[in-house]
């Protein structure tokens, strides 16, 4: 185990002693911690839970739900995205319809929701669309337009069509911002997943930590809470594993490190020495120091005729 992972795991046994000792002595100075639930309380209730099917059925839900509205809004923000920043009718007509509905935040959307899908299921998972497609899409179009245009003259000069230059420069070019994109938005849709879940839900995590507020089992509530936040853990990390293999191409913090000085052989030595110039300079030659001023028929020494 690495220093590193010694200190994650320091820093979260800290923080549930913290929150072990404020629960036990009922500490309440400004802060009341008097009725809230100790850590073994908790873990209690958590492994009652873990040993019944409604808990599994509740997690199964939730991550259906979560996948299946983040891939959908995965394709739809890439594909829409490309689309603005690469084509002006696509931004005159898709643009203001999207900045008008962007700002509005997708747990609004649940009384629309249920009016337009015929039933519970299908209108979470739109909210859960929703709330993953805005991040995905505004960054993507931010990293095409990002983009040198020299690549894709460099494809089209060598023949390469549309359809080349957006597989080949486009989408490559712009991953690293739409993963960005991909890892904001699957955080969103956990937020809003929930929340959809406790307001018109049937099953699902968010809808059983409210069952639980409902009838006052704040044990419960928290292993909601604990619930929730493995699961957004769990999902950001497997979008970060996924991007950091498709951007295997990009330079690594590791792999910035300076390399270990070594000294250069004898060769080298004297080959640099031989055109350092004057003895006790040090610092780049100039090319014109090595071989005189250029003409238009090649380089000429000093003092040759021109």
């Amino acid at each position: 185990m690495t220093r590193r992972h010694l200190l994650r795991a320091g820093s979260l046994a800290g923080a549930l002693g913290t929150w072990q000792l404020l629960t036990a002595y009922d500490v309440n100075v400004w802060l009341r911690f008097e009725q809230f639930p100790t850590v073994t309380e908790v873990a209690r209730t958590f492994g009652q839970r873990v040993g019944g099917g409604t808990y599994w059925q509740d997690l199964t839900d939730s991550l259906t739900r979560i996948v299946s509205g983040f891939v959908l809004a995965a394709v739809a923000g890439v594909v829409v995205g490309t689309a603005i920043a690469r084509s002006r009718f696509a931004a005159d007509v898709l643009g203001p319809v999207l900045e008008v509905l962007r700002p509005v935040p997708a747990i609004a959307l649940v009384p629309v929701a249920i009016l337009l899908f015929p039933s519970n299921e299908q209108g979470i998972v739109f909210i859960t669309f929703t709330a993953a497609f805005f991040p995905v899409m505004v960054s993507t179009r931010h990293a095409v337009r990002a983009l040198a245009p020299v690549w894709e003259e460099a494809v089209r000069t060598m023949g390469g069509g549309r359809w080349r230059v957006l597989g080949s420069v486009v989408l490559p070019g712009a991953l690293p911002g739409i993963l960005g994109g991909l890892s904001v938005g699957i955080g969103v849709s956990w937020i809003c997943v929930i929340s959809a879940e406790m307001i018109s839900g049937e099953y699902g995590v968010g809808y059983r930590t409210w069952q639980d507020y409902t009838v006052v089992d704040y044990p419960g509530v928290f292993v909601g809470m604990a619930t929730i936040g493995l699961l957004g853990w769990l999902t950001s990390t497997a979008v970060e594993v996924v991007g950091r293999r498709l951007t295997r191409w990009l330079p690594r913090p590791e792999a910035r490190e300076p390399a270990p000085h070594r000294r250069p052989a004898r060769g080298a030595r004297r080959s640099v020495s031989a055109v350092a110039g004057p003895a006790g300079t040090a610092g780049p030659v100039e090319p014109d120091a090595l071989v005189g001023p250029l003409s238009p028929i090649g380089p000429v020494r000093e003092g040759s005729p021109s």
